[in-house]
């Protein structure tokens, strides 16, 4: 099959899965941003009001909303201030450039599989003169040892919490903090990607303030974890903030008016920020209840990774190829008007094959014996492996 027909395969398996999913009976997670535009602003026109006046004058190139934004920002996580961006790449690309100019090393070591240098294109070296180095290839986060014998200097390390492509995998809080330690040891600021940092606090068992006290500085995104229109922040000491600020102006982030993201962070923040530690417990309860379904229902070899979910978000890995599982969980709603896998499925090697498990609001009306039964429902229309 060419690359083009290949794509036009997963567009059209991409379509048919949004459109059996939208509008079945019951499914594990129904994200927010595939909704309409209608029902997108609908959300807002409810939630809007419950955080904000709106007969307040709408924001010019920030002030107003988006300064209550940062506020709420810089105390939920405990720092002196943060600023608001456009892009959780655009900030924490501005984020270590100001470390870079402060500790004169622009060299940052990072995971390979972090967000920058999976999905960004380069971007840290590409435009903003970064150098990012491995401290580690291990499906994990690096550990205080690794950092303590890495054979270069480095001005900063980020840490990506929890670090989605290894199937969203935090470390104890144990090794987070002897990691820290480790890195101010060798002089290096210590900086979290914490695009989902709000959804770690039942794993760490520590409020977000004493998580994001251990960074210098701290990026979080209003949209993976809480459902916004998008949007991010850079949190950390005021001197920092104060000069990222001028970065983002640079970089093109100043937007005229950012009222409707910024409203819809601050809905996100009220009425999805409490119901995390929720999805994360129910959450175990799904992992396991896979588990045990593809167990009775007689798979030779099935995974859910992490076995007990570290956030809210897994991994499920199957003997089959993508488009084989694929086919049969958008076959399972179209049939059942029950979806259980709601995602993509990607390979993982030669008839091997995973997928990304959500449990949100709509995860919670499940109980174990819900998933079990629609694990062998799904499983009955594979072929034998």
């Amino acid at each position: 099959m060419s690359d083009t027909a290949e794509q036009d395969e997963k567009r059209s398996m991409h379509e048919r899965r949004l459109a059996a999913l939208r509008v079945a009976r019951r499914v594990l997670w129904r994200p927010v941003f595939e909704a309409t535009i209608r029902e997108r602003l609908d959300w807002l026109t409810r939630t809007a009001p419950q955080v904000h006046d709106l007969d307040e004058r709408a924001d010019m190139y920030g002030g107003q909303v988006v300064a209550t934004l940062e506020e709420r920002v810089a105390g939920l996580l405990g720092t002196e201030a943060a600023a608001f961006f456009p892009t959780g790449t655009m900030a924490q690309q501005v984020a270590l450039r100001c470390w870079a100019a402060r500790t004169g090393n622009p060299t940052v070591a990072l995971h390979p599989l972090a967000h920058p240098e999976v999905h960004e294109r380069n971007a840290f070296s590409q435009v903003s003169g970064l150098r990012p180095v491995h401290v580690t290839s291990e499906p994990r986060l690096p550990t205080a040892a690794e950092i303590r014998d890495f054979d270069e200097p480095f001005g900063a390390l980020m840490l990506e919490l929890p670090l989605r492509d290894a199937g969203y995998l935090l470390p104890t809080w144990e090794e987070l903090t002897e990691v820290v330690e480790a890195a101010r040891e060798r002089d290096a600021v210590v900086h979290f990607d914490g695009a989902r940092l709000w959804e770690t606090t039942e794993h760490f068992g520590r409020p977000l303030a004493e998580i994001a006290g251990l960074a210098d500085t701290v990026y979080v995104s209003f949209y993976k974890s809480l459902g916004g229109f998008g949007g991010a922040a850079l949190a950390g000491p005021k001197t920092l903030v104060e000069e990222a600020k001028t970065w983002r102006h640079r970089y093109g982030g100043m937007v005229f008016q950012q009222f409707p993201t910024v409203l819809a962070a601050l809905a996100g923040l009220e009425t999805e920020l409490p119901r995390l530690p929720d999805y994360v417990r129910h959450a175990r309860v799904v992992a396991a209840a896979l588990r045990e379904g593809f167990a009775a229902a007689g798979l030779p070899w099935a995974r859910v990774h992490p076995e007990v979910p570290h956030t809210h978000e897994f991994r499920v890995w199957l003997p089959y190829d993508p488009d084989v599982l694929a086919e049969a969980a958008v076959r399972q709603v179209e049939e059942t008007s029950v979806g259980l896998f709601g995602r993509s499925w990607d390979r993982g090697g030669p008839a091997l094959a995973f997928t990304e498990v959500t449990v949100g609001a709509a995860g919670l009306e499940w109980t174990a014996d819900d998933v079990r039964a629609a694990v062998a429902d799904f499983v009955d229309r594979l072929p034998a492996p």
